[in-house]
């Protein structure tokens, strides 16, 4: 089951308390103040980790407690230190504050950290308070609470390239004729009801990652189907294929079918409607109509974007499009660099 969004609580654990205690020694009347601090409580620590691609561990395991310290004891005996926590996160998770929605921290590589939960410090005993005028202090110090924290987890999965497009445009079928990925596919909407990602041999150990996400349709932005909940999936993305059916099959015009899930990218995230995009004429093994195709490859013209016609089933177009990302990828990490230098 893919899960995207979860809500936790994390606990750090109590600092220990100190102790009042004073020596009990045979000939050493006196003796002097012996208490112990108290251990500190342990912390909460968030780490991005390889193989997971899912929340779902976290689902059914809300809460998280690190150990506490313990107390301290006579003879200057130190309390132990409370064990930590660990939260295992897959990349690209973002913690939120679940009260304020202050992001806290996005995780965007693997083995990246973050303290997100300190534990309490351990309390004094009174052996910390003796002083020439004070040589039998009577009192100690408690440990302090750890911190405490709800907290809301979205994932965002992080690919090069991201798939758009309206229900049964051809994405599922070309991410599983491009990759190893093999998600469902069949004749109707919505067939695909989570994201993929697959991942695009190019040789010479050159790879890039696509995320398939479900369909969108009119009003996705504002909830309707299943848009609102995957367009963060391809927030990340560096580069868009904007699949568009140019058969009849679908019933709908392709230009109408490109103008409206633009409209709902720029709804969504005005910086979406400005990624780099190549638009992608699909089905070209069921066009009946080759007017249909030219009208979309006009108005792609006229908006200077790319465009290229596929066919999935035939594999017709489907080198030009993994040589065409490709070199567009490269185009953009090389944009990208120039204006880190700059």
């Amino acid at each position: 089951m893919f899960i995207d969004r979860v809500k936790i609580k994390v606990k750090a654990g109590n600092g220990g308390d100190g102790v009042t205690a004073f020596r009990r020694e045979k000939f050493i009347p006196r003796g002097g103040p012996s208490g112990g601090d108290g251990g500190v409580g342990g912390s909460v620590w968030m780490e991005a980790v390889e193989g997971l691609n899912t929340l779902l561990h976290l689902r059914y395991n809300p809460e998280h407690k690190a150990g506490r310290g313990r107390h301290g004891e006579g003879s200057n005996r130190h309390g132990k230190d409370g064990e930590d926590a660990v939260v295992k996160l897959p990349i690209g998770t973002q913690v939120f504050n679940a009260e304020t929605e202050e992001l806290l921290v996005d995780f965007t590589e693997s083995g990246q950290r973050f303290l997100i939960a300190k534990g309490g410090k351990g309390g004094w005993g009174n052996s910390h308070f003796a002083t020439p005028t004070r040589r039998a202090p009577k009192f100690h110090y408690m440990g302090r609470p750890g911190q405490e924290k709800e907290l809301q987890l979205e994932l965002k999965l992080i690919a090069d390239v991201g798939l758009v497009g309206f229900p049964n445009a051809g994405k599922s079928t070309l991410i599983s004729v491009i990759s190893a990925a093999k998600p469902k596919i069949a004749d109707y909407p919505f067939t695909t009801l989570e994201p993929n990602l697959g991942v695009v041999d190019l040789g010479d150990f050159r790879t890039f990652v696509v995320a398939d996400i479900p369909g969108l349709i009119e009003g996705a932005s504002s909830g309707a189907g299943l848009g609102d909940r995957f367009l963060r999936h391809v927030e990340r993305t560096k580069l868009m294929l904007h699949l568009v059916d140019v058969s009849s099959l679908s019933g709908r015009e392709p230009v109408e079918d490109y103008e409206i899930i633009n409209k709902e990218l720029a709804n969504y995230n005005e910086d979406l409607a400005k990624r780099p995009q190549i638009i992608v004429a699909t089905k070209l093994d069921a066009l009946d109509e080759p007017e249909r195709l030219e009208i979309l490859r006009k108005r792609a013209e006229q908006d200077g974007k790319q465009f290229l016609e596929i066919s999935s089933v035939t594999n017709l177009g489907i080198k030009d499009l993994v040589s065409a990302v490709a070199k567009r990828l490269d185009a953009i990490q090389l944009e990208t660099e120039e204006a880190a230098v700059a």
